[in-house]
C-alpha cells in the first residue's frame, strides 16, 4: 500500500465522479468560533468522546486550544503546547525524539539508542486526526500549521482509543475544506535567540471550492528555521588510568598507564575540526492538502495527504565538563563526531461520513510512513568498562593480541540508527442520533504497525582485517586486526552483508503487531439531567521480532576477514499475543445548567513487546557461577485502573469558568526498562514487566472574564506518584544455589557482590512525576484609534522537581554502582541509564500588538527571563548531559487573511 498511489487514485476518483455529486462536506467537528467579545464565543466544540461536545459537557479532565489560541501563544510544536497543560510532562533529547507523559504514569524515559527495537510502546496516544502518531520513545513531532484545535484527554481512554491510550491522549484536528467561501492567510515571523542564531518561520494556507457546495481543496504549507544556541567547544581527550575499563591495559606493572609510543597519534585527540558556535539549528519543512467531496445529500468523503520534513544537527544537551573534565560555561558541549537527525513522515488518510436512517456512520482509514536516520557521538564510550576493549590490544586484553604490550587506537566513537515504520489503520464506526434517551456508538479497529530498525554503534577503532584475505593469510602475517562484523545470515535482514569497518555492535531487526478491536459505548439517561455511560473495548494483538543482534565481542573475531557472530531472533520465534476487555462506567448529573459533576471508573493498557532475543545473565556467587536469571525474550502488557470525579462549572453568567478533578489510579506490572552492568546484569538493556505505581492527584482550571476585552485563565495540578511494592528478580535457571529465590548476590569482577533491589524502594517518587505544575495566562484586547484593534498578553508556567528514572537506577550524582570519580571531584557515569533530579524551574511569555483590517502584527517572547532549566538529565553517552529549555527567543510575527 503506497500513500502517493492512494492519494493519486482517490483525485482521479474524484474528478470522474464529480459532476454528479451535489452540497456541503460534514465536517468532523463544527469549525470553533474564535474567542470574541461576547462570553459564549470561546466555547469550544471538542469529538473526545466520538461526538461532537462542549469542552464543558465532556465528564472527563481535558483541555483543548483552538486555532486562535495556538496562535495567539505562538505554538508551533509539542514541547510549545505542553507549556500550558498541566498535569503533562515531555521527556526529550531534541525535536522529534521525545515520549509525552500523563498523570506522573511513567516508567523512566532513555530514548535515542535500541528504542526503535526494544523500546516499550507508549502510554500516551497521539493522533493526527484519526491517524495514530505514536512511536517508542519517540513520538512524530507534527508541526501546527492549519489546526483547528488539540485535544489534551486525561486518564485511560482505551474504550475509544484503544491500547495506546492508556494514561491519555493527545489530538492534533485538521482545519477541513470549506465549501461555499474562498479562504487564505499568510504568516511569516522573523526573529533571534538569546546568545544564539537567528529564526525565521512562514506558512500559507488556502481553502479553494471547486464547485460551490459540492467539491472544496484546502492546502498548508510552512517552513520553520530554529537557529542553534549551543556552542560545540574545543576538547582533548586523553586516556586515564582512572578510567573504568583502564585494566585490560595493565601490563608489566604499568599501573594500566600508556606511554604515548603506545598510542595512535602519540595520544593527542582532540575535536578541533567540529569547533563551532550555535551548531543545533532544527528546521521543519511540510505541507498537507485535503479535498472534500460531497458524494450525496448526507454522504461526503474526505482525502488528505500531509507531508513532514525535520532536521536536526548537533545536540540540545549541555555539558558542564569537556571529554577530558575541564570546566565548561555556557550552552556548550564538545562532540567529537558529527551528530544528526532526520526525520520525515507522510501520511494519507481517507475519512467517509454518511447517514443510514437515522444512523451516523463514519469510516477512516489511514497510511502512515515515517523515515528516521539518525547519529550519535559515543566517544566517551571509551572510559566505560567496556570501551577501551574494542580499542586497545595487548594488555589485559583476553582476546586481541594477547600478551604482548598494550597499545590503543582512536577514541572517536559514534553510532547510527536507519529506521523505516509504516503505520496501518481502519476503524469502522456507527452512532444512535445525538438527541435519544438512549445513546450508543459502536465500532471496529483494525491496524498494523510495523518498525524496521538498523543500528550500528561504531566504537571499534582496532584496525579491520582485509576481507580480500584469508583468515591464514592474516594469521600467517601477524596482522593487529578484527574482522567485520555481520548479522546471521540467515535471519530477515533489512540490510545483509558484513558491516563497517568501526561496527563493533549492531542490531538489524523488525518488530511490530496487528491489532483487531471492537467497541461498544451507550449513554442512558435516567433523568433528564442525570446519565449513565457504559463502555467495553475487545482487543487482539498479535506481536512478533525477527532480525539479528551482532557484535565482535567474541575471540573468533580476531585475525578473520568477516566475523558472523549475529543471532538469529526469527530461529527464537518471537511471537506473542493478547486479548482481553477494557471497560468504562460514568455517571454524570447535571444539578442546574452549566454545572455538571461526574464520576468515572475506567481502565488502560498499552501492549508488550520484545527484547533483543532471550539472554542470561547475574553469575551465581557459588562456583561454576552459572547465570542466575534467564531473561525471557518477551515481556506483557501492563493495565491501569482509573477512579476519578470532577466539576465542571460556569459561573457569573458565564464571566468564570471552574473545573475541578481528583483521581486515584492503580498502574500493575508496569514494563520498565533495565541495564545495570556494574550489579552483573550484562552490558545490554532489557526490558520486564516491575513494581506497581500507586497515582493520586487533583486538577483546577479556572478561566475568568472579569471586563470587556480581558481574560485570565490558569490551572495547576498535584500529583502525588509512588512504587507500592519491590518485586525481585527470581533466580530461575535450576541448578543454580538461589533457584527459586531472590537474587541478592552476583560474582562479578572475581569477588561476590551484593545486589542491590533491582526495582528500587516502595516509597520512591516515579520518574517524570513533579508533584506541583501551575500555569496562568492573561490577555487583554481593547478598540484603538484608526481602527487598530491592540491586544496584550502574557503567561508563566511553574513545574517543581522530579526525577527522569526510576529509583531502579542508581544515582548519578555519586560514585559507586559503577561509576568513576577523577582527581577534581567530577563523577564519571558507568552506564548510559542513571537517576538524576532536575530542578523545579518557571517559564514566562509575552505578547503585544494589534489587528487592522486583515493583519495582525505580534511581538512575541517566548522564556523572556532566559531560563536554562534542565528538563532531562542524563548518561547516555557515558557524559552527564542536560537537555535544557529553549533559551529566550524573541521576534515580530505577521499574518494576514486573504
Amino acid at each position: 500500500m503506497k500513500s502517493s498511489l492512494k492519494l493519486s487514485c482517490a483525485v482521479v476518483v474524484m474528478a470522474a465522479l464529480g459532476a454528479g455529486a451535489t452540497p456541503v462536506l460534514a465536517q468532523a467537528a463544527p469549525q470553533p468560533a474564535d474567542a470574541a467579545a461576547s462570553p459564549q464565543s470561546d466555547v469550544i466544540i471538542v469529538t473526545a468522546q466520538r461526538r461532537d461536545q462542549s469542552i464543558q459537557d465532556v465528564p472527563l479532565t481535558l483541555q483543548a486550544f483552538s486555532t486562535d489560541t495556538l496562535s495567539k501563544l505562538n505554538v508551533t510544536s509539542i514541547d510549545g503546547l505542553l507549556k500550558y497543560t498541566p498535569n503533562v510532562t515531555f521527556s526529550n533529547n531534541g525535536p522529534g525524539q521525545g515520549a509525552i507523559f500523563l498523570r506522573g504514569l511513567s516508567a523512566g524515559f532513555a530514548g535515542q539508542q535500541s528504542s526503535a527495537t526494544i523500546g516499550g510502546f507508549p502510554n500516551v496516544a497521539l493522533y493526527l486526526d484519526d491517524q495514530s502518531m505514536q512511536f517508542p520513545a519517540r513520538n512524530v513531532d507534527i508541526y501546527v500549521a492549519d489546526i483547528e484545535r488539540v485535544e489534551v484527554l486525561e486518564g485511560p481512554q482505551g474504550t475509544l482509543f484503544g491500547g495506546g491510550a492508556q494514561a491519555g491522549v493527545v489530538r492534533y484536528i485538521t482545519n477541513k475544506p470549506k465549501f461555499d467561501k474562498f479562504e487564505g492567510r499568510l504568516e511569516g515571523s522573523f526573529g533571534g535567540t538569546a546568545g544564539g542564531a537567528a529564526n525565521g518561520a512562514f506558512n500559507a494556507t488556502v481553502n479553494v471550492p471547486i464547485i460551490e457546495d459540492k467539491l472544496a481543496i484546502r492546502a498548508v504549507l510552512y517552513t520553520d528555521h530554529h537557529g542553534g544556541y549551543i556552542d560545540n567547544k574545543y576538547s582533548t581527550f586523553t586516556r586515564q588510568p582512572s578510567d573504568l575499563g583502564s585494566y585490560y591495559l595493565a601490563y608489566q606493572g604499568n599501573g594500566n598507564k600508556l606511554t604515548p609510543d603506545q598510542q595512535s597519534r602519540q595520544g593527542k585527540y582532540d575535536n578541533n575540526s567540529l569547533v563551532e558556535d550555535n551548531f543545533n539549528p532544527v528546521d521543519y519543512t511540510g505541507g498537507r492538502v485535503s479535498i472534500g467531496w460531497k458524494i450525496a445529500p448526507d454522504w461526503d468523503l474526505l482525502v488528505s495527504e500531509a507531508y513532514q520534513k525535520l532536521e536536526s544537527k548537533g545536540t540540545f544537551a549541555t555539558q558542564t565538563y569537556t571529554y577530558d573534565y575541564a570546566p565548561l560555561t555556557g550552552l556548550s558541549s564538545t562532540l567529537f563526531s558529527p551528530q544528526y537527525n532526520k526525520d520525515d513522515y507522510s501520511n494519507t488518510a481517507l475519512t467517509l461520513n454518511g447517514k443510514i436512517g437515522d444512523f451516523k456512520v463514519i469510516y477512516t482509514g489511514a497510511y502512515l510512513t515515517r523515515h528516521i536516520s539518525q547519529q550519535g557521538d559515543y566517544t566517551n564510550y571509551a572510559r566505560s568498562t567496556y570501551g577501551i576493549f574494542y580499542q586497545c590490544t595487548g594488555g589485559a586484553n583476553y582476546y586481541w593480541n594477547v600478551g604482548k604490550a598494550p597499545y590503543c587506537y582512536e577514541p572517536n566513537s559514534y553510532w547510527t540508527d536507519k529506521v523505516r515504520s509504516t503505520h496501518e489503520s481502519h476503524e469502522f464506526r456507527i452512532s444512535t442520533p445525538d438527541t435519544g434517551r438512549i445513546r450508543a456508538i459502536a465500532g471496529a479497529y483494525y491496524e498494523s504497525f510495523k518498525i524496521q530498525d538498523n543500528q550500528d554503534w561504531d566504537y571499534k577503532t582496532i584496525p579491520s582485517c582485509d576481507p580480500s584475505l584469508t583468515a591464514t593469510q592474516i594469521k600467517t602475517a601477524g596482522t593487529v586486526c578484527l574482522g567485520l562484523v555481520a548479522p546471521n545470515p540467515a535471519a530477515t535482514l533489512n540490510v545483509a552483508g558484513p558491516r563497517g569497518p568501526g561496527v563493533a555492535f549492531g542490531e538489524d531487526t523488525q518488530r511490530g503487531f496487528k491489532q483487531y478491536a471492537q467497541f461498544l459505548s451507550v449513554d442512558f439517561d435516567i433523568l433528564p439531567n442525570l446519565t449513565i455511560t457504559g463502555g467495553t473495548r475487545h482487543y487482539y494483538y498479535k506481536e512478533y521480532e525477527t532480525g539479528s543482534v551482532y557484535s565482535s565481542f567474541n575471540g573468533s573475531c580476531y585475525q578473520v576477514p568477516v566475523c558472523a557472530t549475529g543471532s538469529n531472533l526469527d530461529a527464537q520465534n518471537l511471537k506473542s499475543s493478547y486479548n482481553g476487555f477494557k471497560s468504562k462506567a460514568t455517571i454524570t448529573w447535571k444539578p442546574q445548567p452549566g454545572t455538571m459533576l461526574y464520576a468515572t471508573w475506567s481502565q488502560g493498557f498499552r501492549p508488550g513487546a520484545f527484547n533483543r532475543g532471550s539472554s542470561a545473565r547475574v553469575k551465581d556467587p557459588i562456583a561454576p557461577h552459572a547465570p542466575q536469571l534467564l531473561v525471557p525474550a518477551a515481556y506483557a502488557p501492563d493495565n491501569l485502573t482509573n477512579w476519578e470525579a470532577g466539576l465542571k462549572t460556569d459561573l457569573l453568567d458565564h464571566k468564570v469558568t471552574f473545573n475541578l478533578s481528583a483521581y486515584y489510579m492503580n498502574w500493575e506490572n508496569i514494563q520498565i526498562g533495565f541495564f545495570n552492568p556494574a550489579a552483573g546484569f550484562g552490558n545490554t538493556a532489557f526490558a520486564v514487566n516491575g513494581p506497581t505505581y500507586h497515582i493520586k492527584g487533583a486538577e483546577v482550571q479556572i478561566v475568568a472574564r472579569p471586563t470587556s476585552g480581558l481574560t485570565v485563565q490558569g490551572s495547576a495540578t498535584y500529583n502525588d506518584s509512588k512504587q507500592a511494592n519491590s518485586p525481585c528478580f527470581i533466580a530461575n535457571n535450576p541448578g543454580v544455589s538461589s533457584f527459586g529465590k531472590c537474587i541478592t548476590q552476583v560474582f562479578s569482577g572475581g569477588a561476590v557482590k551484593d545486589v542491590q533491589s533491582p526495582f528500587g524502594n516502595p516509597g520512591t517518587t516515579t520518574p517524570f512525576s513533579p508533584h506541583f505544575q501551575g500555569n496562568i495566562r492573561a490577555r487583554y484586547e481593547w478598540a484603538g484609534k484608526g481602527g487598530m484593534d491592540w491586544f496584550v498578553g502574557a503567561g508563566v508556567n511553574y513545574t517543581s522537581s522530579y526525577y527522569n528514572q526510576p529509583s531502579t537506577y542508581p544515582s548519578g550524582d555519586v560514585p559507586g554502582n559503577g561509576n568513576g570519580v577523577t582527581s577534581n571531584g567530577i563523577i564519571v557515569p558507568g552506564t548510559t541509564v542513571l537517576r538524576y533530579k532536575m530542578k523545579g524551574y518557571a517559564l514566562a511569555d509575552a505578547q503585544i500588538g494589534f489587528t487592522r483590517d486583515n493583519w495582525t502584527v505580534t511581538l512575541f517572547g517566548d522564556n523572556i527571563f532566559n531560563s536554562h532549566a534542565a528538563t532531562f538529565t542524563n548518561s547516555s553517552q557515558f557524559i552527564k548531559t542536560s537537555t535544557i529549555v529553549r533559551p529566550l527567543t524573541y521576534g515580530i510575527k505577521v499574518a494576514t487573511k486573504l
